[in-house]
């Protein structure tokens, strides 16, 4: 396909390229921004505000701490394990000040998740969300980490509402197991410290390393996405440009989606910073009563989320009581948007749903419905300075109107894989081409439409599990002999874990495998239900049929519809 297609395709007002201008790392952007809009208000969390200034200082101060009071050097690892509280900005942009890599972790992680993470990645120091630090205690020992911070969840709160919040939290509500970890340092301790010492501003290139992002791949095996200081800026001029110029610094923006995950980061922590937003951050999104109670307290106008969250809001009926008449856009990523989820979002809110497709690997964005041009069903248009096209499977261009892979070209992609060369060989082309691993169609506007998943990826409420993983777990249980995992539909997440199990011990239970699971991996990769059969579907060389064991399930599906 010609790479030109698309330059009459953008709706107007649409730039077909963009530029990063004068910055050259994420540390010029946050620094411009927090000069630029020193007195706005940059993150809310739990009723109290921080300002550009603030955030600029207290990540001066944590910055300074890692330099002056840890063995840390440029260029090293640094674990940030925290949900959507005011440590994570502070925590994060310091970091990289200090010329830090960001390997930012799922505070949910098991501590084998822990464990595979903080080796691959080197890191050499963790910020660790004390609801987890007895997790990190049985994992540091066995990983080169030689510095913890430790923080509660009101530590950035004023003195009496911080004493109160964090002793609830720990004596009443008993949500910090015990732990012991001597070497650690609080992390209020570590700004103080930091606030006394003397920082040195740290230059960085735009191709060196900011985050390693981990996803998983067909090998079921976390891999760490080297998304660079272009990459991650790039990423945040192609959202503003196709967001357009009515978006600017009064804008309130409701971030219920980890920051942790690409996603959320980019979007909050880059792209609404740039322009100077203020961001509501919310800690637990599922806690839907408080959720909307936090909402209350807001007039936002943008809001960020996926086809899960909008589910379980527009069912909430205080939700539907509130007044929406600020709110100017939504969009939607991580997983596949509905159709009735969007009309009714729409239906309650007023304001459409704007989708779009992003991997992990491009940092994350790559289409998007442009505002006002929106088109339910589809991922939009490549974003600005991003081509797209189609391969079969032997990596041939798929000529105008066929089906096929869909590949990914534009500065948003990713470095590559850290330390694993192979596997970026696989996903990236010699000429650049990130192959998404998903099936589509370009249609004669010019937007996209996924059709199918090449890779046997399961998409739970926007976050990729993969068969292999889940495999592996299982048959570590003395009684499996075979088993293996996939993706059914459900409304509510999107995809559900169904996995299949043939057993030696005929008393093994679904509710025994289940518990065995809970072990090994995170919530949201525990399997709904499992089927136990005599024998699965195999090639003539034992592999595990999973698209046949698809197949079977949808066929159910049809004939009770």
């Amino acid at each position: 396909m010609s790479e030109n297609f698309w330059q009459d395709k953008y709706p107007e007002g649409v730039p077909t390229e963009i530029s990063t201008g004068s910055y050259t790392s994420i540390i010029d952007v946050f620094e411009s921004s927090c000069k630029k809009f020193a007195d706005k208000p940059a993150f809310s969390n739990m009723g109290k505000t921080i300002s550009y200034q603030e955030l600029y200082d207290l990540s001066s101060d944590f910055a300074a701490y890692l330099q002056n009071h840890t063995s840390l050097e440029v260029g090293d690892r640094i674990a940030i394990q925290l949900p959507n509280v005011l440590q994570f900005p502070v925590a994060v942009f310091g970091a990289m000040r200090a010329g830090m890599v960001v390997v930012n972790t799922n505070p949910l992680y098991t501590v084998r998740e822990m464990q595979h993470q903080f080796n691959d990645s080197g890191a050499k120091a963790l910020v660790v969300f004390a609801n987890m630090a007895s997790l990190a205690q049985e994992v540091i020992p066995n990983t080169g980490i030689k510095h913890v911070i430790v923080t509660q969840i009101g530590d950035m709160l004023p003195p009496l509402k911080r004493l109160m919040v964090n002793t609830v939290v720990k004596h009443v509500k008993k949500m910090i197991p015990a732990y012991n970890l001597p070497q650690s340092v609080a992390f209020n301790k570590a700004l103080k410290l930091g606030n006394g010492s003397t920082f040195k501003p740290c230059k960085m290139d735009f191709d060196d390393v900011a985050i390693l992002q981990y996803t998983g791949g067909t090998t079921g095996v976390a891999k760490g996405a080297m998304l660079t200081h272009r990459n991650v800026v790039s990423n945040m001029m192609q959202a503003k440009a196709v967001m357009g110029s009515g978006m600017g610094e009064d804008e309130v923006a409701i971030a219920p989606l980890p920051l942790y995950h690409i996603y959320g980061f980019t979007f909050h922590c880059m792209v609404m910073m740039f322009i100077g937003s203020h961001n509501v951050l919310i800690t637990n999104p599922r806690d839907l009563p408080g959720f909307v109670n936090e909402l209350k307290n807001h007039k936002y106008t943008v809001f960020v989320g996926l086809n899960t969250l909008f589910v379980g809001l527009a069912n909430n009926e205080e939700f539907r009581k509130l007044d929406f008449s600020s709110l100017k856009c939504t969009f939607s990523g991580g997983m596949a948007l509905q159709l009735a989820t969007a009309e009714k979002w729409q239906q309650i809110t007023g304001c459409e749903i704007s989708e779009g497709f992003g991997m992990t690997e491009t940092s994350p964005m790559a289409t998007v419905n442009p505002l006002g041009a929106n088109q339910l069903g589809t991922i939009g248009m490549p974003v600005p300075s991003t081509l797209a096209k189609l391969i079969d499977d032997e990596g041939n261009d798929v000529d105008f109107g066929g089906v096929g892979e869909l590949c990914i070209k534009g500065p948003q992609v990713m470095k590559g894989y850290w330390q694993r060369p192979e596997a970026t060989a696989e996903t990236i082309t010699e000429d650049g081409w990130l192959k998404t691993g998903d099936i589509a169609i370009i249609q004669p506007d010019g937007y996209l439409k996924i059709v199918d998943r090449k890779k046997d990826m399961i998409v739970v409420s926007g976050f990729n599990v993969y068969p292999n993983e889940l495999e592996d777990v299982m048959a570590q249980h003395p009684d499996i002999v075979q088993c293996a995992a996939i993706g059914v539909p459900n409304e509510k997440t999107g995809e559900a874990i169904k996995m299949f199990a043939v057993k030696s011990n005929p008393s093994l239970t679904e509710k025994d495998l289940i518990e065995h699971m809970r072990t090994g991996v995170t919530g949201y990769k525990i399997p709904r239900s499992i089927e136990f059969r005599d024998e699965l579907p195999t090639t003539n060389v034992g592999k595990i049929l999973r698209r046949e064991l698809r197949d079977e399930e949808l066929s159910k599906l049809k004939a009770n519809s």
